[in-house]
């Protein structure tokens, strides 16, 4: 189940990556300039960052098989059709519409882990589907460009778009939770229930009665460790989006790396980051297993990982590119090692749901964290770029970076509560700590 939902997440960052590797032969050929190129480019990331939203809401309402099945089908049909594009205003279209559907990708991602895997596996399951964003990144470069290449900017797109609706088709095949799954034997299925695992699903043929006090969705946002998650993975992601933005320009024009050399050693961090997440996982999911509680080994790593990512600051300012490079290496791993249990807290928390009455509230976490984490994919290349444009440099960025890194790690240790499930009562909760 974590091996498709890891490809699912690995064909989601090729297709919304694409449009960066043909924007030249795009822009030639449609004659769009620099700045509208550049509206394209941030188009995906405001209907990527508001569906986040409802997304989690009907993953946790309709069920991750059926909403994840009609998610890649429906970015992978505009995946494709992007090389309909005839002006800039299509080519901008299809990017919004595109973003509309891969909202639905990590939602129902932390949905599949918190279904399949005890507590004491949920961070390492969690960091193999998440590092399919590195995999994915890295592979949309050679694969986009051998497809432009050979059969031009068009056909990229329709190749690009076929995964997906191939991925949908095992998806649809092959998952199922494990309740209704054929394979799993009763062993299987109260080894993970006894750990933790959220195996029930929603029974849509009933009508169930809500109780007076039971949570609703909106209800979500009165807890004070929702509000913690959310500051938290947004300054993570502020930090991670200079990767996949300014990264490549800073290398060329802060360091002076050429062509080839930014195509050998601009992946460095990249590759660093994959075993980064692994580890953070494995490390957070050990902890558990020797006893400590899943507020030490969930926020051990998320603290610990932003702490580290904040040398981000330092790499600005050492004199040689080798060792600016080592930094940002120690950075991005450190984002990814924290990744794992950002994505393992949505299952942690959630509210526990009478039987049969309502939904669970993971994948609306899971949404409504990464909601906030994708308002930093619009706001850090804009300021990044700004403090770039004002000054001349990066160092300003850099530092920006690192001090929103330390923000992220005070959250998660202040902010963010007990890693535990949250009250599921709406009112008469007196436990600061966790409800505004």
């Amino acid at each position: 189940m974590v091996v498709l939902a890891f490809f699912g997440i690995a064909i989601n960052y090729i297709d919304r990556a694409n449009l960066g590797v043909a924007a030249t032969h795009i822009q030639k050929e449609l004659g769009i300039g620099d700045f509208a190129m550049g509206l394209a480019l941030g188009a995906f990331f405001y209907t990527y960052a508001f569906f986040q939203l409802p997304m989690g809401y009907w993953v946790d309402r309709f069920g991750a098989r059926l909403v994840y099945t009609v998610a890649v089908v429906w970015w992978s049909v505009f995946t494709a059709a992007t090389g309909l594009a005839r002006n800039f205003a299509s080519l901008f279209g299809f990017r919004l519409l595109l973003g509309a559907g891969e909202a639905g990708g990590y939602p129902s991602c932390a949905k599949v882990v918190s279904q399949w895997f005890p507590k004491q596996e949920r961070a390492f399951a969690t960091s193999i589907f998440d590092s399919g964003a590195r995999v994915g990144t890295a592979l949309s470069l050679p694969i986009v460009a051998g497809l432009i290449g050979a059969f031009g900017w068009r056909v990229s797109f329709a190749v690009t778009g076929a995964l997906g609706i191939v991925w949908a088709i095992f998806w649809v095949l092959l998952y199922r939770s494990p309740r209704r799954h054929p394979r799993v034997s009763e062993e299987e299925l109260r080894y993970i229930e006894a750990g933790g695992a959220r195996t029930a699903d929603y029974d849509r043929s009933r009508q169930p009665q809500r109780r007076a006090n039971e949570i609703r969705w909106r209800d979500l946002f009165r807890y004070r460790t929702i509000w913690g998650m959310m500051i938290g993975f947004f300054c993570l992601n502020f930090v991670i989006y200079f990767f996949i933005t300014w990264f490549p320009s800073y290398l060329v024009k802060a360091r002076g790396f050429d062509l080839l050399q930014l195509g050998i050693f601009g992946t460095i961090p990249a590759i660093v980051a994959i075993p980064g997440g692994w580890v953070g996982g494995l490390f957070s999911d050990f902890l558990v297993r020797r006893g400590a509680s899943l507020t030490v080994a969930r926020k051990v790593c998320l603290v610990g990982g932003m702490l580290f990512s904040s040398v981000i600051a330092l790499a600005a300012l050492v004199p040689t590119a080798a060792g600016a490079l080592a930094l940002l290496s120690v950075s991005y791993a450190s984002l990814t090692f924290a990744a794992a249990s950002v994505w393992s807290l949505p299952a942690d928390v959630a509210p526990q749901a009478a039987e049969g009455s309502s939904v669970s509230w993971v994948a609306s976490i899971g949404g409504i964290q990464n909601f906030a984490s994708n308002l930093a994919g619009i706001a850090s290349p804009a300021v990044l770029g700004a403090v770039l444009g004002a000054t001349g440099s990066f160092v300003g960025g850099l530092i920006t970076a690192g001090v929103l890194a330390i923000v992220g790690a005070l959250s998660y240790l202040f902010i963010v509560g007990r890693v535990e499930p949250l009250p599921a009562e709406r009112t008469g909760s007196r436990e600061s700590a966790r409800v505004i």
